[in-house]
């Protein structure tokens, strides 16, 4: 009896220990931060031990995990889009599934980062191809194009490079109306539409978030300002952030000063009614309040808004009060910022070392970064100064955008070869 209490108890803190799985863009609560713990503090001068490497397509996308499978949406663009399944402990390649969406832009490959949702894989590729995949049998269950689909002619500048969102039983995605934008939630089970908005935004390329505000969960959505480069010929707007009911897509708030042309960055919960958004083009950084009022509407409150901290292509790190994120544009490379709550800048790495779209997470209390380029860093978060505490070349030399993940001690991080296993924890 003691013996098969014994096996039980260890079944049960074994299953209670594991970590989470990394089921979407930005992890399991789309802010860039893992449970892990007992990360390792010191590297060899190599960097820490790679477990196994895949080759993959030239691209930006970047992986999931769940169930010990890791989901990449890989890109040939003389063909198109192709789904892959590998063994998250070994890197053996399980399955693929591949349709047809040839074609190239600027910055050309893969862009998306799928979603994981029991045993469906959801994926939204460059030229809109919207899929539900079943894992089991490696099969699409249903498939729908978010360009064509609402009167769309042409994919954005940058080609389509959101991340699909999963609320309940909702798939929630940002359409593509050229050069206008709007949500739409399907069914996840059947594809069916059960809402969407007016094409109401200027095109972005950014994902949609949830957000707590006043204890309730909302949907909050960033869009571009105009790009006047691009668009010259349109109607110059500026960029939108609004939150919605996530259950029917009914506008609840909506702020109108945004002037970043070129969104990427998905919103962020900063907490009591916090949201921050960072851009790029031109403005860096927004925060706003948005409070309920006593009869039952919104309100909204810009707290500050500068050009001194930003990040082009995913939302800052939120660690102990002090925000975290790479700021660059074609005409700025400040490197790693730190910021606090209030807005002001405490401190920038500019280029010594420079950090340029690179991914960050945070865990055990310790930040693991890519440069976008060829390092993986190990830092320190502290707000009076830049603290690496290990670093080492693991990439090769290139544009290394895409989002890393990190599930049970290891870390999986791409360039525009090959996909690394990296072993970050004991």
């Amino acid at each position: 009896m003691k013996k098969l209490f014994a096996l039980l108890f260890t079944i049960f803190f074994a299953s209670t220990i594991h970590a989470q799985d990394w089921p979407q863009f930005l992890g399991p609560e789309r802010n860039s931060t893992s449970p892990q713990k007992n990360l390792l503090r010191e590297w060899p001068e190599t960097g820490p031990e790679v477990l196994w490497s895949v080759e993959v397509k030239k691209g930006y996308g970047g992986p999931v995990i769940k169930d010990g499978k890791v989901y990449l949406l890989d890109r040939d663009d003389a063909t198109g889009d192709i789904m892959r399944c590998f063994d998250f402990n070994s890197g053996n390649e399980l399955w693929s599934f591949a349709y047809d969406a040839p074609g190239t832009v600027s910055y050309s490959g893969s862009r998306s980062i799928p979603t994981v949702d029991g045993n469906k894989v959801y994926s939204c590729g460059p030229y809109g191809d919207l899929y539900c995949i079943d894992v089991d049998t490696h099969k699409p269950v249903w498939n729908k194009n978010i360009m064509t689909d609402f009167g769309g002619t042409q994919i954005p500048v940058w080609a389509i490079s959101q991340c699909p969102l999963i609320y309940g039983d909702l798939l929630i995605v940002s359409y593509s109306k050229d050069p206008y934008a709007g949500l739409v939630a399907y069914n996840k089970q059947t594809g069916d539409i059960v809402w969407k908005t007016d094409a109401n935004g200027n095109e972005t390329y950014a994902s949609p978030t949830i957000i707590k505000i006043a204890g309730e969960d909302q949907l909050v959505m960033v869009y571009s300002s105009t790009n006047t480069f691009m668009h010259r010929d349109v109607e110059k707007t500026s960029g939108r952030i609004f939150g919605l009911k996530p259950q029917t897509g009914e506008m609840l708030w909506e702020y109108n000063d945004w002037q970043n042309m070129i969104q990427t960055a998905p919103a962020l919960d900063a907490g009591d009614g916090r949201i921050i958004v960072v851009g790029g083009y031109e403005h860096g950084v927004v925060m706003i309040k948005v409070e309920k009022t006593t009869d039952n509407n919104y309100a909204v409150q810009e707290l500050f808004m500068n050009n001194d901290f930003g990040d082009h292509t995913k939302p800052p790190l939120l660690c102990d009060g002090y925000f975290y994120g790479q700021f660059s544009t074609n005409n700025r490379r400040e490197g790693l910022c730190c910021m606090d709550m209030d807005g002001k800048v405490l401190w920038k790495t500019m280029r010594a070392p420079s950090f340029d779209k690179g991914s960050m997470i945070l865990a055990d209390g310790l930040i693991l970064a890519t440069d976008g380029s060829k390092m993986l860093y190990l830092i320190q978060p502290d707000p009076s100064g830049f603290k690496p505490l290990a670093s080492a070349e693991m990439l090769e030399t290139g544009q290394n955008w895409a989002p890393i993940a990190l599930v049970d001690g290891k870390l999986l991080i791409r360039d525009q070869k090959r996909m690394l296993c990296v072993k970050v924890a004991e």
